[in-house]
């Protein structure tokens, strides 16, 4: 019994004796506790000298904070935002002076007469565009540069250089600029996977002349159509887009391209959280159109269509009704009249009007392709010849 006494007293004397040192220890060098506290348990926090010890660039920063990931797209930014440029573009433009009588009574029998000589004025439109080819080839709308004369181009570094056009295309609103530099910073394209509903997305543009700025948002929805143009498939956000945003880049989180933002819907002319962009497999496509013939070359069928369903058709429940054939056209030498209902398109059920178009675009002029519909609940069958779709043209 006395061996065992003994022994707790030992033991009993030694733990006091090490809680003593280390006390002792504490005081004169607290840092040797910390790195051996460390050395022994890395995972365990450390008390208050732990969280003035990360340090980054001489600020201090919290310990419970340094692992902490921060949500950040400054790294899409950085890959994309070099190859966004800011437009401006100087057309001329004529406006014929009116007179207005100032007697009420003849304000009603001669309510403006034009003055014969009109009046010239400049005007300069602002816009973005986005550098795709390192080469110097820019992607923009057309409405941004439609009737200049001059088009000035300024880079991300503040460079500024002219910028003459390769090719335009008003069925999508999408023109290819070029300006002469090599080596410049090229965007990355998302053309490989299909962009989603709720995916986060960035709008990098020149809105009411401020170079560089960016938005962010999410894709609200994708395949709108709006009227705007032949060829439609927008993609609609509520990241903002202003005046001034239009042929800038539509981003996704990697900084990789997914469109070209083109318009807005906005009572007021200013962003409500309603955008809309072309996306980057049409842009695409109408760059290496524009870039090997100086235009985009489509086949075309020479007709109009209207969707099935907006025409409340009971008997069909897919395909395409004709509401228009153009004279000496494809579809006209096939037979094909107004009101009769396509529903295959080279041996393909059709959808909607947009996806006919979209597939007879692809093909190239002399293509015969088969088709089938019925004709007042008649079925029928045709073989058609594309021709080139006629280049659409517009004012200046």
């Amino acid at each position: 019994m006395s061996n065992l006494y003994r022994s707790c007293i030992f033991i009993a004397q030694f733990i006091t004796l090490g809680l003593a040192v280390a006390f002792v220890v504490s005081v004169i060098s607290p840092q040797l506790v910390q790195r051996v506290r460390h050395a022994v348990a890395p995972g365990i926090s450390g008390g208050p000298t732990e969280a003035t010890e990360n340090r980054h660039d001489n600020v201090t920063m919290p310990a419970e904070r340094s692992n902490e990931v921060v949500a950040s797209y400054a790294s899409a930014v950085v890959r994309a935002a070099p190859a966004v440029v800011s437009i401006s573009a100087d057309k001329v433009v004529s406006t014929r002076q009116v007179l207005v009588p100032t007697n009420p009574v003849l304000q009603r029998m001669f309510p403006g007469i034009a003055i014969v000589s009109p009046q010239q004025r400049r005007m300069q439109s602002l816009g973005s565009g986005v550098i795709v080819r390192a080469d110097g080839y820019v992607l923009t709308n057309n409405h941004v540069i439609r009737g200049a004369e001059e088009i000035q181009v300024q880079l991300y570094d503040g460079r500024a250089t002219r910028a003459r056009v390769i090719g335009t295309d008003a069925e999508t609103d999408l023109a290819v600029l070029k300006i002469d530099a090599t080596n410049l910073p090229s965007i990355g394209i998302a053309d490989k996977s299909p962009l989603n509903v709720g995916d986060v997305v960035l709008a990098i543009g020149n809105p009411f002349g401020l170079s560089r700025t960016v938005t962010m948002g999410i894709v609200s929805a994708t395949g709108r159509q709006l009227n705007l143009s032949t060829y439609e498939d927008f993609i609609q956000t509520d990241a903002a887009i202003n005046q001034g945003n239009s042929g800038g880049a539509l981003v996704n989180a990697y900084g990789e391209l997914v469109g070209i933002n083109s318009d807005i819907y906005s009572p007021s002319g200013g962003n409500i959280g309603i955008g809309f962009a072309i996306p980057v497999t049409t842009a695409k496509a109408v760059l290496d159109q524009i870039v090997a013939h100086g235009r985009v070359i489509r086949g075309w069928l020479g007709a109009e269509y209207s969707d099935v369903a907006s025409l409340q058709n009971p008997t069909e429940t897919h395909g395409v009704a004709i509401v228009g054939v153009y004279a000496d056209g494809p579809a006209a030498q096939a037979g094909l009249r107004q009101g009769d209902v396509l529903l295959t398109f080279d041996d393909q059920p059709i959808t909607n009007q947009l996806a006919l178009r979209n597939r007879e675009a692809s093909m190239s002029p002399g293509t015969k392709v088969n088709l089938s519909g019925t004709r007042n609940g008649t079925a029928f069958k045709v073989v058609a010849t594309l021709q080139e779709r006629p280049q659409r043209r517009t004012g200046e």
